[in-house]
C-alpha cells in the first residue's frame, strides 16, 4: 500500500466527471487500498479517486471518529444515490482537496446508495447523519462538483484564492 498525493483545488481534474468502473480488477483493489491509506493518513473521512488524479468512479470512506472504536472502511465502485430524504441536515464540511477550509453545507439527511463492492457484488444501503453527508460529498467529486460549489460566489472565490496561494507556497517549498 502507498500514500498517494492529493490534488489541491483549483485543478481541472477535480472538475471532470469520472468514468464508470467496468468490473473490479486487482489494480482497482490496490487503488482502493491506497486510497484508504491516503485518507487515514490525511486524516479524512472520505476520498474519491479524482482527488488523487484518477478519473474513476471509486470512493472510500470511514466516518467512525470515536476514540478506540473499530474503523469501518467502505469501498464503493460506481456509487449512485438512488433516493434522498426531503429532510435536510447542515454539516460543516471540509475537503482533503481544499485543506483547512470549512463551510456549512445543507444536504438530504438520509440517502440510499447503490454500488459495487470490492468483491464485485452489487450492494445497497441507507446512510444517515455524517455517513449520508460524506457519501454525498464523495459522489459529488465523481461528478466534478466540490463542496464550495454549494456556497455563495464571494465565499467560493475567497476559498479558491486561499488555495491558489497555498499551491504557490507549496511549489516554492
Amino acid at each position: 500500500m502507498s500514500i498517494r498525493p492529493i490534488l489541491i483545488h483549483p485543478d481541472p481534474r477535480l472538475k471532470k466527471v469520472a468514468d464508470a468502473v467496468d468490473g473490479v480488477s486487482p489494480e482497482l483493489k490496490k487503488l482502493a487500498e491506497d486510497m484508504l491509506e491516503t485518507m487515514y493518513d490525511a486524516p479524512g473521512i472520505g476520498l474519491a479517486a479524482p482527488q488523487i488524479g484518477i478519473s474513476k468512479r471509486l470512493i472510500v470512506m470511514d466516518c467512525v471518529k470515536e476514540e478506540g472504536a473499530a474503523p469501518q472502511p467502505m469501498v464503493m465502485f460506481n456509487p449512485e444515490v438512488k433516493w434522498s430524504s426531503e429532510e435536510t441536515n447542515v454539516y460543516e464540511e471540509g475537503c482533503l482537496s481544499i485543506p483547512e477550509q470549512y463551510a456549512e453545507v445543507t444536504r438530504p439527511s438520509e440517502v440510499e446508495v447503490h454500488w459495487t463492492a470490492l468483491d464485485g457484488a452489487a450492494q445497497s444501503g441507507k446512510f444517515d447523519e455524517l455517513w449520508a453527508t460524506c457519501v454525498q460529498h464523495e459522489v459529488d467529486h465523481l461528478d466534478g462538483k466540490l463542496f464550495i460549489d454549494y456556497l455563495k460566489p464571494l465565499k467560493r472565490q475567497m476559498i479558491t484564492r486561499k488555495m491558489q496561494k497555498l499551491k504557490r507556497e507549496r511549489a516554492r517549498a
